[in-house]
């Protein structure tokens, strides 16, 4: 067969729906324990935990910052590990790690055990998110991509959305076998994560050359239609690493993605804090945290099948922004007037237009990469200096600035909106003018082949 030919035999539109239950379940379920794993925090800090642990001042904000210090610095790294040892072995064995590590968490006995196991927790999880998306970038080409990528990513938002549901259970476990109420959130998350990695060494798919379960014609037509047709043994060498940092693409992706994650993280880890103070009880509390999460997920799937429809991305990513102006904007001018209905509509304007636009971000970026060396360092690279926005994050919403009804944060969250749109109007116009560029020298080259004969 010719390099890039399409195997007339092989059905398309069957072999994609064999990908799809082979491929996206198991790393939902996966990426949906490592994100309760990581943010199940923001509803302990609503029980007991910050008595039990003396978490006075900025130490809960600490805490949550202790965690992406080796989250970001080891996602490369991560990605080339998960390359040599195939993404089946790597990707369980990082989830059971952090599944074992969240049980320690639940039996802390100090402020300084919780920063230890927020660090390890931190190691353990950073190659799940990014090793995920490359992944399954070699699955699909771009007009299949959004609506993969936003499946995968709406398991954060159903982590969510459901973390508040089952923390709002949990809360009336307090005391069961001696136990604090945020220990049974550990300890029961920790066993999930743990039994979901055990589950993920015999189901996560690897790359498509290496699946068992497809025919030679079908591996052959999955590498010709996403155009990745390189090995997946060939090394990355400090020439790839430097060729991809001559772009200047990869700076404005991984700003945008850095501006869209602050919002992400912020309300990931703040919204039951901030719900708390419009006055409701623990149980209400975590109650109120789901809906914003259910909107998010609904506007996520919405975009991605629009997305999809109409082959482009920017619009969606800048109404994203639009939303998360708009919610904040509503926080700015109402918090502390007691418009509570204003005040949670903002909650829910922000947390959609910020997971919404994400999922497009990513997309976006990754699939405007090609090959292993590529997005093995993209990947790594945008979501890692992304994620390191989750540092910023922790520190957008102090008890300090409670009683000033957390204005700085939110002024910090219109900043971001801002700068993320700018970012993403500049990565358009750059992808547009390669395009162009790429065109023209198209054409120059077949009026020269036209000529020639």
């Amino acid at each position: 067969m010719e390099k890039g030919a399409f195997p007339s035999d092989v059905d398309e539109a069957k072999l994609v729906r064999k990908i799809d239950f082979r491929v996206m379940p198991m790393l939902f379920a996966i990426y949906l324990v490592a994100f309760l794993d990581r943010v199940n925090i923001s509803n302990a800090l609503t029980m007991s935990l910050p008595d039990d642990l003396n978490l006075y001042g900025d130490r809960e904000n600490v805490a949550l910052l202790v965690f992406f210090v080796p989250y970001v610095l080891f996602e490369i790294p991560s990605n080339i590990l998960m390359k040599k040892f195939t993404p089946h072995v790597w990707l369980s064995g990082c989830i059971i790690a952090f599944g074992v590590i969240m049980l320690g968490q639940a039996f802390v006995k100090s402020y300084g055990g919780l920063i230890a196991t927020r660090f390890f927790l931190g190691l353990a999880e950073a190659g799940i998110f990014p090793g995920s998306f490359y992944l399954i970038s070699f699955w699909y080409k771009r007009v299949e991509a959004q609506k993969r990528f936003t499946v995968y990513w709406s398991s954060v938002i159903f982590a969510g959305a459901f973390g508040g549901l089952l923390a709002s259970a949990i809360a009336n476990m307090d005391g069961l076998r001696g136990l604090h109420n945020w220990q049974w959130i550990f300890l029961l998350e920790g066993v999930a994560s743990i039994l979901v990695g055990i589950a993920a060494f015999f189901c996560v798919a690897d790359f498509p050359q290496e699946a068992s379960w497809l025919t030679e014609d079908e591996k052959a037509l999955i590498v010709a239609k996403t155009r990745n047709d390189e090995d997946r043994d060939t090394t990355v060498q400090v020439s790839d690493v430097r060729d991809f940092f001559k772009d200047i693409k990869v700076y404005l992706a991984a700003i945008q993605y850095f501006t869209i994650v602050i919002p992400i993280y912020a309300f990931s880890y703040f919204a039951p804090t901030i719900i708390k103070a419009l006055g409701y009880q623990t149980i209400q509390t975590q109650l109120h945290s789901v809906p914003p999460f259910a909107a998010a997920l609904g506007l996520c799937l919405i975009m991605a099948v629009w997305s999809d429809r109409a082959g482009i991305r920017f619009p969606f990513i800048l109404f994203g922004d639009l939303l998360i102006i708009i919610g904040v904007a509503l926080m700015l001018s109402f918090h502390g007037t007691q418009h509570f209905s204003v005040e949670y509509l903002g909650i829910c304007l922000i947390t959609m237009g910020a997971f919404s636009a994400g999922a497009i971000i990513v997309c976006w970026v990754l699939m405007n990469l090609h090959g292993h060396a590529q997005r093995s360092i993209g990947s790594g690279w945008v979501i890692g200096v992304g994620n390191s926005g989750g540092i910023v994050a922790v520190f957008c919403f102090l008890k300090s600035d409670a009683p000033n009804y957390y204005r700085k944060g939110y002024w910090i969250l219109m900043a971001m909106a801002l700068v993320g749109t700018v970012s993403s109007i500049a990565y358009a116009l750059v992808v547009y003018y390669e395009r162009r560029q790429s065109r023209l020298r198209a054409d120059e080259v077949e009026k020269e082949l036209e000529l020639s004969l």
